[in-house]
């Protein structure tokens, strides 16, 4: 049975920083008590700050929030990492997924999934054939965990100087929860590199 819709996707804002890197915080610690050195490195914090900032300022970050406009969770889109995929993998068919953060507070409602959904579609809608995420190669259980969903691990990845690698895709248009669909909020607008028709056929979902 669909629930009643109470979270949105919008468009991130440079005010939505804090915010977001609230929920990396709050992500760094849970992760920690899973075990994982994911996010060990201080350094990332102000990296993920500037590409934050990017991001936003192209248009390729989203935030979903609650009915009372807190952010719960964060997601972006980015080019190709040519540390990882190379023009054998024909980088061009695929959507980059990355940033993907669901707040502790969340947790349950099966946001990641449908956030990951909502991205499928806008790959379908701009004629991708895959979704495609690089995680950290420690990180057991966020591989398991993307499995569920659907991605199927492509191969592992392992430059000196990067601790992400393990790559995985799944097939544009795959939808895990099609009867819970993510809409993009009414009250939202809309930025970035995003066609009109897939601001309008998302919408509608």
């Amino acid at each position: 049975m669909k629930s009643a819709q109470t979270e949105y996707l919008r468009p991130a804002s440079a005010e939505d920083v804090p915010a977001l890197m609230a929920l990396r915080a709050e992500a760094e610690g849970w992760l920690r008590t899973k075990g994982t050195d994911q996010w060990s490195d201080p350094e990332t914090g102000e990296r993920a700050i500037s590409k934050w900032h990017t991001n936003i300022d192209e248009g390729r970050a989203w935030v979903v929030v609650g009915e009372r406009e807190q952010v719960l969770a964060t997601v972006s889109r980015g080019a190709v990492d040519r540390d990882f995929w190379t023009d054998a993998d024909h980088p061009e068919t695929a959507l980059y997924l990355y940033k993907l953060i669901v707040s502790r507070e969340a947790s349950g409602r099966h946001l990641g999934t449908r956030v990951v959904d909502w991205m499928s579609r806008l790959a379908a809608l701009e004629g991708r054939t895959w979704v495609r995420i690089d995680t950290w190669r420690t990180n057991t259980g966020l591989h398991a965990y993307y499995e569920r969903l659907g991605f199927r691990h492509v191969r592992t990845e392992a430059p000196s100087h990067r601790r992400s690698g393990w790559l995985a895709q799944r097939p544009a248009g795959e939808l895990a929860m099609p009867q819970d669909l993510l809409a993009v909020s009414p009250r939202g607008g809309w930025q970035g590199d995003v066609s009109a028709h897939a601001e309008g056929s998302l919408r509608e979902g």
